[in-house]
């Protein structure tokens, strides 16, 4: 005799949502992964943010398919009652499994392999030009190009997040930590842990800290009611200094992009010397160290103050493109308010993000941020796929009435900043009066 299933409701369900008492549902079976948070590859946040719910979307978009045979030592014995899929779901779900079968999640090209070439050469090129001329020009250049090896190392490090891009995850750790702290001085499990929150939690201003950049940026009024971040776990205070920088910052956001890496550069001390616990924190130490030993010594080898100056500004500068490109993807998109809901998968990811139109023959200048739709919805595909996925996400978003976003890069910046000029003019309108002269009123009424 078969014997009789046990169900919980999903109201039920949605009690088991806090530290020390986790429960999620995958195909509407209840699984309990309180005691996973510690050992789980993608860290703790993801679990707890989705908890209480069914995630079978999420799950299937962030794992292989060997990872349902370790599902079952969590299975609490439970099953969830009047559990459903919706057809956009079922869908996905589909697109998932051909495209799995068509092998496109395992076959990763020989891109990695050229860019880490590409990228040790751009930086032979970079040492050559400090250490064996004595020309500015050549020196300025230098620092535009080791800017440019920024770039290009964070697509590797991005990409070797996401997925495996070498051989063996040995490889793959290497990578992570050569591309990302010893060459970019930024540490890879300080971008792991930020970006999974922000992938899990696209566009939602209290849990994505992609968008929690206040008090220089803010791309909706609603942070003007000083939001709590539930990421960094602080109040994001909305005070009269962040007033002020907010309602300037569609002038302000290409100079700060300017000098962006430094949030990232501290970002990274401070969590691996915060007491939160770090993968191989030793390992990303010794990276950030290799990083602070090399470029420092390089800048030091410029005939004089101001070359050096020069040639820091113009790395940071040309990596600025960079953190543009991050911004250009989400800024302009719909934002809400709360936690992630796993029911609405698809329609998240979508709905805040926007893609970048090019030719085939630029998508090396956008590392695979141009298909950011795909992206979102496909974590684990090579980039070097997106472009070939691309007609399929476009089938299941016309099918179900999502939301296809794409404009081109210099419309995309445009849109950005239009979205900040508009937080940035709602945001002078909560101002108090002040003293105005010729120049205020100017740059008040026009923006």
């Amino acid at each position: 005799m078969a014997e009789s299933r046990r169900y919980i409701s999903l109201a039920d369900l949605e009690k088991h949502n806090k530290p020390g008492d986790l429960w999620i549902s995958i195909q509407g079976k209840i699984y309990d992964v309180t005691k996973w948070g510690d050992e789980h590859p993608g860290g703790a946040l993801p679990l707890l943010n989705l908890a209480g719910q069914d995630v079978t979307d999420a799950f299937v978009a962030y794992h292989p398919g060997s990872a349902w045979k370790y599902l079952d030592k969590f299975f609490t014995g439970y099953y969830l009652k009047d559990y459903s899929v919706s057809e956009v779901s079922k869908d996905y779900r589909r697109l998932v499994s051909e495209f799995s079968k068509m092998g496109l999640f395992e076959k990763k090209g020989h891109g990695a392999f050229i860019l880490l070439c590409f990228v040790a050469l751009l930086f032979t090129v970079s040492l050559w030009g400090v250490l064996c001329t004595d020309s500015t020009w050549v020196h300025l250049g230098c620092g535009g190009l080791m800017g440019f090896l920024w770039i290009q190392s964070g697509w590797l490090g991005h990409d070797s997040g996401h997925y495996q891009i070498m051989m063996s995850p040995r490889l793959n750790r290497f990578a992570q930590i050569l591309t990302g702290n010893c060459l970019a001085g930024i540490s890879i499990g300080w971008w792991k842990w930020n970006h999974n929150a922000h992938h899990i939690c696209c566009n939602s201003l209290d849990f994505d800290p992609d968008l929690q950049h206040m008090p220089f940026f803010a791309v909706s009024s609603k942070f003007f009611s000083s939001l709590t971040s539930y990421f960094y776990d602080r109040k994001m205070n909305f005070d009269s200094v962040a007033r002020f920088l907010v309602s300037y910052q569609h002038w302000t956001f290409y100079p700060v992009m300017c000098f962006a890496r430094i949030n990232l550069f501290a970002q990274s001390f401070i969590l691996l010397l915060s007491k939160r616990k770090v993968p191989n924190r030793g390992q990303e130490m010794l990276g950030l160290l290799v990083f602070w030993i090399w470029y420092p010594l390089v800048v030091s080898c410029l005939p004089n103050w101001g070359e050096r100056i020069m040639f820091v500004v113009a790395s940071f500068t040309v990596t600025g493109i960079q953190h543009i490109q991050f911004c250009l993807n989400h800024f302009s998109s719909s934002v809400f308010v709360g936690p992630p809901s796993s029911k609405d998968w698809c329609e998240v990811q979508t709905d805040g993000t926007l893609n970048i139109s090019c030719s085939s023959w630029m998508d090396w200048f956008h590392g695979g941020l141009q298909f950011q739709i795909e992206h979102h919805l496909f974590p684990r595909l090579p980039q070097c796929h997106l472009r070939k996925i691309s007609p399929f996400v476009r089938e299941l978003c016309k099918k179900h009435n999502l939301p296809y976003k794409s404009a081109s890069f210099w419309k995309a910046n445009a849109m950005t900043v239009g979205t900040l000029r508009a937080a940035a003019l709602q945001a002078r309108d909560l101002t108090k009066p002040v003293p105005k002269n010729l120049v205020w009123e100017a740059v008040n009424t026009h923006g």
